[in-house]
């Protein structure tokens, strides 16, 4: 019995990650979709510092040039991440504790009136 290439291993394995993440995602209840947005930002910050570690060990051009395109798309993914979480979070809130927005226009107006 000849022993499994290691790319065909890993490509079942990729495959079987894809196949318990979407399973995850959506079969979650929508209380906990918040938590697990976090979860997935603690995740992708981890990516960064792997991403960081990867290029700083490697010694060609090419290969440092990837390593920063991961730092910087991975740190894009996380403060986006942030965001979305924290637009989530005030979906929560309610209408009389969120400020209401106002124009400087409008703040200008009120402080010359008085």
């Amino acid at each position: 019995m000849e022993a499994i290439s290691p790319i065909v291993f890993n490509l079942i394995i990729f495959v079987l990650a894809i196949y318990v993440g979407y399973h995850v995602v959506w079969n979650v209840t929508p209380a906990l979709h918040t938590p697990l947005m976090a979860v997935t930002n603690a995740i992708s910050a981890i990516v960064i510092v792997g991403a960081m570690l990867a290029a700083a060990l490697t010694e060609g051009g090419f290969a440092k040039t990837m390593g920063v395109l991961a730092v910087a798309l991975a740190a894009v993914n996380v403060f986006g991440g942030f965001l979305v979480t924290r637009r989530m979070l005030e979906m929560f809130k309610k209408k009389s504790v969120l400020p209401r927005l106002r124009k400087p226009e409008q703040l200008r107006n009120k402080e010359h009136s008085t």
